[in-house]
């Protein structure tokens, strides 16, 4: 699979243990992070403030809210075009990434006042309740351990603070069609017991089940405002070839989950 596709795409994920997926997840972006970019900056950057690869604009998910004044981390920021956008808002961005190459393209979002830090997603190097807002779309909430990422989140967020996330639903992963390379619409994994994938090809990737969710969100101190189920708009077009439109208007590809931390 051509690692310029993939932004927490499902192609070709199968499941294989590997414990180091932090190195394999951060040699990955750093190897695709310049053919990323080029593929697919452009369009981020034209829509920063917009949700998943079809650009759900924020207006209508709703998963941040005012932002002017407050701290505001972006959690796996690849070249943070969203902390672009949200510093140019008002906010006090910090836009966090593990991979050096991917920040390499920040720089517009210095320029606008975010500060970098290159860091892992599961050992936050920050006080705690440092942040009124911790997101990412298709970030570090894709590709870290859940079991390791929500305590960290839990404890540098305020109380009250909100962490919202876009990432691929396990409908696609459960999906794939192997033999074809493609999305199908059969079921070819079982749901019960899904929680990593990875083809030892890309990425290693994290989708639990809903139920599996909910548990891990109460027991780091998370309450469920909302989930938004993305559906591709008609005539939807994408830069990332995993995703097929058509297939994304009957089920959900992507999700964008809204929580607080009580």
């Amino acid at each position: 699979m051509n690692g310029s596709g993939d932004r927490g795409a499902p192609g070709a994920r199968g499941k294989r243990a590997r414990t180091d997926h932090e190195r394999v997840n951060r040699e990955f972006w750093d190897d695709d992070a310049d053919d990323y970019q080029v593929v697919h900056g452009p369009t981020i950057a034209r829509e920063p403030r917009a949700w998943g690869v079809w650009r759900v604009p924020e207006t209508r998910v709703d998963a941040l809210g005012p932002v002017a004044g407050l701290d505001v981390l972006e959690y796996g920021c690849g070249a943070a075009q969203w902390s672009t956008a949200l510093a140019a808002d008002g906010a006090r961005v910090v836009a966090l990434d593990q991979s050096r190459a991917q920040l390499r393209h920040a720089g517009p979002a210095v320029a606008a006042g975010a500060r970098l830090v290159c860091a892992s997603g599961e050992r936050l190097p920050f006080a705690a309740d440092r942040f009124d807002i911790v997101f990412c779309d298709h970030g570090a909430m894709s590709f870290c351990d859940p079991d390791h990422s929500l305590p960290e989140v839990a404890r540098v967020l305020r109380p009250g603070g909100r962490l919202s996330f876009c990432h691929t639903t396990p409908w696609p992963y459960l999906m794939w069609d192997g033999r074809r390379d493609r999305v199908g619409r059969r079921l070819r994994r079982p749901y019960f017991g899904i929680d990593r994938f990875d083809s030892g090809e890309g990425s290693v990737d994290f989708s639990l089940g809903y139920g599996d969710w909910i548990r891990r969100f109460r027991a780091h101190g998370f309450a469920v405002d909302d989930l938004v189920e993305l559906r591709a708009p008609k005539r939807a077009r994408t830069t990332f070839p995993d995703f097929d439109a058509r297939w994304a208007r009957r089920w959900p590809a992507e999700q964008v989950w809204k929580l607080r931390r009580t």
